[in-house]
């Protein structure tokens, strides 16, 4: 089983060898219990993984998010999203409110979440965003990068509307916004109400194009109420 990186049936096994000869399970009831051991190793594993190479800013629950009519955001809705049932639709999620009201958190509960069912997670401040295109641009990476982006189940963008957009830019998130379009989604969160995301990014064109792959099929919440860091 080692020799085959088995390694939760391995270590399954040789806890049910330390028990006494009368007290070991039936054949197939080993295999069973064996081969679940198995599965919840991997599960655990995959999970591990998704979680660490999402660079998620917070180690959010979905049970923390405080959730009322009143703040934009019902249990419902909650609930709804933290099935993943919109990771397969590919249905973005836009995020606006605020700073402080909890936008970063929120996306990081939905990106735990999407780890948990082994969706592919990365996780981006605008900033980040901006300066990891262009090194990859400059160090000759920049259509590997692209590749793994394409591929990464949930794409989070957090902190949209902070930091200025040049035409390279623009025009990447374009190709990112069409590769992704009915396949995989983007979160995105910013401060900015969502009628001012159209004169953010300027250039009226690439504006109109990014924005109609980003609303066409997208859950829009907007978080109200006071700042939780003031609060805390």
């Amino acid at each position: 089983m080692q020799e085959m990186k088995l390694f939760g049936m391995s270590r399954r096994y040789e806890t049910v060898l330390s028990l006494p000869i009368h007290e070991h399970t039936e054949p197939h009831a080993m295999v069973a219990m064996l081969t679940e051991s198995e599965l919840q190793y991997r599960s655990h594993k995959r999970t591990a993984r998704n979680l660490g190479r999402s660079k998620l800013r917070y180690n959010a629950l979905p049970e923390q998010i405080h959730c009322s009519a009143d703040r934009g955001l019902t249990k419902e809705q909650l609930l709804m999203l933290c099935d993943g049932s919109y990771i397969e639709r590919g249905e973005n999620i836009l995020i606006n409110g605020a700073t402080g009201c909890g936008k970063s958190f929120l996306a990081c509960a939905l990106g735990r979440q999407a780890c948990l069912t082994d969706a592919r997670t990365l996780y981006y401040t605008m900033s980040r965003f901006i300066e990891a295109i262009s090194s990859a641009r400059l160090d000759g990476t920049y259509a590997r990068w692209m590749s793994k982006v394409a591929k990464t189940h949930l794409l989070i963008i957090d902190d949209f509307g902070i930091s200025p957009l040049d035409n390279n830019i623009r025009l990447t998130l374009l190709d990112i916004l069409e590769d992704r379009y009915g396949k995989y989604p983007v979160i995105i969160t910013s401060q900015l109400p969502f009628n001012k995301w159209h004169e953010y990014i300027a250039e009226a064109t690439l504006a109109d194009a990014i924005l109609d792959r980003l609303t066409a099929h997208a859950h829009k919440i907007t978080l109200k109420g006071p700042s939780k860091r003031r609060e805390k």
